[in-house]
């Protein structure tokens, strides 16, 4: 239980010498960058096993079509953290096989999260970041509810091997990482 009078923990490091000055982008696992099951994918980009209550399970996880260019190129622009509602022992094997660049500066799962409502929200005010120059790219709004001003909402993504919204994101990133502050381009975006 938290009390008020406790303040809470950073959820992140101080900023490394090579992300100074950089913005961060808090970027969203399952439905974002991949899509997950425990039913047989055949062309299931990983296989990961994980352990529940004690019984092995393989999860058959399928990529997103661009995420590799997208993680790539946000993470030459920004401080890059991964940030799911999921456990800690499925999303991070997967975000081993995902990363294979070491983009993600920090892995951030359902523990990191404040449960509000029903839902696992992601609270940006607890990374220690200034707010101004923190970016969420999430499918699901419930996870950024307390911050959608800094949101970049994506579409959630199943098995669409068409999909290109990752790829038409890059410009939008390309741009938003010459910004001092992010919300003038966020509001710009947003329906009115």
């Amino acid at each position: 239980m938290l009390y008020l009078s406790e303040a809470p923990e950073l959820l992140l490091p101080e900023v490394s010498v090579s992300d100074c000055g950089r913005s961060c982008v808090v970027i969203d696992l399952d439905e974002t960058l991949v899509h997950s099951s425990f039913k047989p994918i055949g062309n299931a980009d990983f296989i990961v096993p994980v352990e529940i209550d004690g019984t092995m399970h393989q999860v058959y996880v399928l990529k997103r079509p661009h995420v590799d260019e997208f993680l790539q190129r946000l993470g030459e622009l920004f401080e890059c953290v991964l940030f799911t509602a999921s456990l800690a022992k499925y999303a991070d094997p997967v975000a081993d096989l995902l990363d294979q660049w070491g983009v993600f500066r920090a892995r951030l799962f359902r523990e990191s999260c404040v449960f509000h409502r029903g839902n696992y929200v992601k609270d940006l005010s607890r990374l220690g970041r200034q707010l101004a120059r923190v970016i969420i790219v999430d499918n699901s709004p419930a996870s950024y509810v307390f911050h959608p001003e800094n949101a970049v909402p994506v579409q959630s993504w199943f098995d669409d091997m068409t999909d290109t919204e990752l790829q038409d994101l890059i410009p939008l990133f390309e741009g938003l990482s010459r910004e001092e502050e992010v919300y003038t381009v966020l509001q710009s975006m947003r329906p009115t």
